[in-house]
């Protein structure tokens, strides 16, 4: 009996399974829309305590950019360190609400899908059912998430120095932008490829903080351990679902190409209307699609290593009667005697 295809049954756990979706959906959207109204509170209140004189409104009526840029930087001197103080304090609340929501959302659909593989799913072998209340693994996830957020936070910071470090290869006497550029590039793409990477060793190992009820760094190497022993099946999973993501935004970003065409003949409310409308149809479909992956993993965790060996057949007759092999040890064969030399005399 051959195994079940894990990116099939991914993609059929998420089909089957709605409330997954948009249960990801609904703590993903949250902090979302939470994020954007602190972001517009912070920029109103802000933008509200800038002093701006008679003579910065005259310069900024002039519409001259030298005038302009010259009242802006009036307006904004002496303020900066409060903006800064204000974004570090919106970036580290809403950064303590994404390893919370995570860490519940996580939990939740985790423990979904263990039930539907371990109860559904027709894999060959008969598993237990999932006892959620066999282990509380919300601490594990917490801590996988918080290194998540400390990843991004290094990779910003390793972008920053990306930035500096290609700067010494200009300088005011001999500007060279190019030679700059060229060397951020790469310097950048390393960077982003090393912190997708632990990102990504971070959320897999998530799935094993659940379903092994284990802390964080042995989650982390249960997820290394996993990788190494189902390779090919795991990449195969993370291929296809990732294809159907790029056909996903190919597909959105044609389709926000149609209202931003009609803005000539159209009213900018409704072109605006189709793109927000194209967006949250993309996010909706990226979501799901994380749902097929992530089905598609702990398919993969339930799955038997190997099915049984079949027994080997038995020899047959000509007439079609079996004939029993012959297994027990003939004790009278010289070679088999503790006389020494006496299979020679024979």
């Amino acid at each position: 009996m051959s195994l079940p295809s894990p990116t099939i049954e991914g993609f059929r756990a998420a089909f089957r399974r709605p409330s997954l979706t948009f249960a990801e959906i609904a703590w993903r959207w949250t902090l979302g829309a939470v994020a954007w109204a602190l972001f517009l509170f912070y920029a109103i209140e802000y933008l509200d305590t800038l002093p701006v004189t008679n003579t910065d409104a005259a310069l900024l009526a002039t519409r001259q950019p030298a005038l302009v840029g010259r009242a802006i930087a009036h307006i904004l001197r002496g303020s900066l360190n409060r903006a800064v103080l204000a974004a570090l304090l919106v970036v580290l609340a809403l950064s303590v609400l994404w390893i919370v929501a995570a860490s519940m959302g996580r939990l939740a659909t985790v423990r979904v899908l263990l039930a539907y593989f371990r109860r559904d799913v027709a894999s060959g072998v008969s598993a237990q059912p999932y006892d959620p209340t066999r282990a509380r693994p919300i601490r594990a996830l917490i801590d996988l998430n918080f290194l998540r957020v400390a990843v991004v936070l290094a990779v910003m910071l390793a972008l920053a120095g990306a930035a500096i470090l290609a700067s010494f290869a200009s300088s005011k006497a001999s500007p060279r932008p190019g030679l700059v550029f060229m060397l951020f590039v790469p310097l950048a793409g390393i960077v982003c490829m090393a912190g997708g990477a632990l990102n990504w060793w971070l959320s897999f190992a998530g799935i094993f903080a659940v379903r092994n009820g284990e802390d964080a760094l042995s989650a982390l190497s249960a997820a290394v351990t996993f990788f190494r022993e189902r390779t090919g099946s795991v990449v195969a999973v993370s291929t296809w679902t990732g294809l159907a993501h790029l056909v996903a935004f190919s597909i959105a970003t044609t389709a926000v190409s149609l209202p931003l065409g009609l803005i000539p003949v159209a009213p900018s409310r409704v072109v605006i209307a189709g793109i927000l409308l194209v967006m949250l149809a993309y996010f909706a479909v990226a979501d799901w699609l994380y749902m097929a992956r992530l089905a598609g993993y702990i398919c993969i965790a339930e799955m038997p290593d190997a099915l049984p060996a079949a027994s080997p057949a038995l020899p047959a007759s000509p007439a079609g009667t079996v004939v029993p092999v012959e297994t027990a040890i003939d004790r009278d064969e010289p070679i088999l005697s503790d006389i020494p030399h006496l299979a020679i005399e024979s």
